[in-house]
C-alpha cells in the first residue's frame, strides 16, 4: 500500500451504502473496480494484517486513493459496475472472454403462468430459477418441466388468442390452460410442483404426490391417481439418469482453475437439488508465464469467485481446486462480505462424488483447449455458406444436391 495513504483514516469515514469503488494508483491508473452492498465493510476486507492472495497483495500495494460512488440499490450499482470496468479496463479485474450473462429459468406471473428460457436482469415480478452453467442445461430442464408437469411455454400473447389446443397439449406437454382445459386451482397445483422441483426438493415432492395418489386411489379416482404415478415415476427416472448425481438434494458450485503456461481458465460447474446440470468454462488471456503455476490457479480461482457470488446467489456449498487452507479461509470472508451473508461454505473436495464433480470440471479446459477452442482475444469472422430461405422458411437446396441442374458427364 502506498505510504501517502491512510487506510484507517479512509475507512473512518467511508459510508455503509451500496455503490461501486475505484481503486487508483500513484499517477492515476484506475487498478480496480468494484461494487458492494455495504462500502465500509467490503473496502475494510482489504486492509488486514494477512492477505493470502497474490493479486491482492500487490494491488492493495499499490494503492494511492480510493474514490467511490453511493447509488440507490444494488442493482444500479451492478451496472454502473460494468460500464467502468468495459470502459477502463482496470489492470486487476479479471475480464473473460467469454462474458456473456448466465442462462435462467423464469416462471411468469398470473392464473396461468409460463416457463421460459431467459438471460438478463432479473426482475421481481417473476420467479427465477438458476443461474444454469450453460444453455442446453436450461433448455433440457424445461423439457424435463414440459413432460412432468405440462406447464405452457407460450408467449402471453399467444396465450390470450388461441382457440384449440396446439400441438404440445395433443403430444401430453401442455395442459391447454389457453382454452379452458384445465382449471386455475389444478394448474396452480403443477406450478407448485414444479416450483418445488426445481428448488432441488424432489424427495419432498415425491412424497407428496405419493400420498395424492392413495388418496387418489382410495376415493376410487383411478384416472388420477395413474396421473400421479406417472409423474411419480418420471421423477425417480431423472434422479437415475445420471451416474456423477449427489445422493442428497444439496446445490453445490464447483470452481476449480487451470494454469498452463499463458493459457488460464476457470471452470464451473452446477449441482442444484443433487443433479449435475453441466459446466461452464471461463478463459482468460494472461500476458506472463509463472514457475509457479498452483500459486496462479489460486489467485485467478480468488478474482472469478469474488466477481461471480458479487452477481450470482450463494449455493449450500462451494468446491474448489487447486485450494490451500489459506485460500479456503481467505475466500470464505472475502465472498461472505462481497455477498452479505452471514455464512459461506468453501471446502475442498473430499467424498468420492466431490472428487468426481472437480476431476470433470478439471478436464474440460485442457480438452477445449486441445479442440482449439480458445484463440485468444481477436474474434476472426468465419465466412459462412449462405443459406437463402425460401418461402415456407426452409433453407434452399445446395446446387450440388440439385437433381434439375444440367451437368455434362465426364470426359466432354
Amino acid at each position: 500500500m502506498s505510504a501517502a495513504f491512510d487506510a484507517k483514516r479512509f475507512l473512518a469515514t467511508a459510508p455503509e451504502a451500496p455503490g461501486v469503488y475505484r481503486m487508483l494508483g500513484a499517477e492515476g491508473q484506475v487498478l480496480y473496480v468494484g461494487k458492494a452492498k455495504n462500502l465500509k465493510k467490503r473496502l475494510a476486507s482489504y486492509f488486514r494484517t494477512q492477505l493470502p492472495s497474490p493479486r491482492i497483495a500487490r494491488m492493495v500495494a499499490q494503492i494511492a486513493a480510493i474514490e467511490v460512488t453511493v447509488v440507490r440499490s444494488e442493482a444500479e450499482a451492478l451496472i454502473l459496475e460494468n460500464h467502468l470496468i468495459k470502459t477502463l479496463q482496470p489492470k486487476y479485474n479479471i475480464l473473460f472472454r467469454d462474458d456473456k450473462t448466465y442462462p435462467y429459468l423464469r416462471i411468469s406471473g398470473g392464473d396461468f403462468p409460463g416457463i421460459y428460457y431467459y438471460r438478463g436482469p432479473l426482475k421481481n415480478s417473476d420467479r427465477y430459477f438458476g443461474p444454469y452453467p450453460n444453455a442446453l442445461a436450461a433448455r433440457e430442464s424445461i423439457q424435463w418441466i414440459q413432460k412432468i408437469f405440462q406447464l405452457r411455454t407460450c408467449e402471453d400473447t399467444v396465450f390470450a388468442h388461441r382457440t384449440r389446443p396446439c400441438l404440445l397439449h395433443q403430444i401430453h406437454r401442455c395442459t391447454a390452460p389457453c382454452v379452458g382445459a384445465v382449471s386455475v386451482a389444478d394448474y396452480q397445483a403443477q406450478v407448485r410442483a414444479a416450483v418445488q422441483f426445481l428448488s432441488g426438493k424432489s424427495s419432498e415432492l415425491i412424497s407428496e404426490l405419493t400420498e395424492a395418489m392413495q388418496a387418489a386411489s382410495d376415493a376410487w379416482q383411478f384416472e388420477r391417481a395413474a396421473q400421479l404415478r406417472d409423474q411419480i415415476r418420471q421423477l425417480q427416472e431423472l434422479r437415475t439418469t445420471q451416474a456423477i448425481d449427489s445422493r442428497r438434494e444439496e446445490n453445490v458450485d464447483i470452481f476449480v482453475a487451470v494454469v498452463t503456461g499463458t493459457d488460464a481458465a476457470v471452470s464451473w460447474a452446477a449441482v442444484r437439488g443433487g443433479r449435475h446440470l453441466g459446466d461452464r468454462t471461463l478463459f482468460l488471456e494472461r500476458t506472463a508465464t509463472t514457475s509457479d503455476e498452483r500459486a496462479a490457479a489460486e489467485d485467478l480461482l480468488a478474482a472469478c469467485l469474488e466477481r461471480h457470488y458479487a452477481e450470482q446467489p450463494v449455493p449450500d456449498r462451494i468446491l474448489i481446486a487447486p485450494a490451500s487452507p489459506a485460500s479456503l479461509q481467505w475466500l470464505r470472508e472475502s465472498l461472505e462480505a462481497v455477498a452479505e451473508v452471514p455464512r459461506v461454505v468453501v471446502a475442498a473436495p473430499k467424498s468420492e462424488i466431490e472428487r468426481a464433480w472437480v476431476e470433470i470440471a478439471e478436464k474440460m479446459p485442457v480438452w477445449r483447449w486441445r479442440r482449439g477452442k480458445t484463440i485468444p482475444c481477436v474474434r476472426r469472422h468465419v465466412p459462412r455458406p449462405s443459406m437463402k430461405r425460401c418461402a415456407i422458411g426452409f433453407p434452399s437446396s445446395d446446387p450440388r444436391m440439385d437433381r434439375s441442374v444440367r451437368r455434362e458427364p465426364p470426359g466432354r
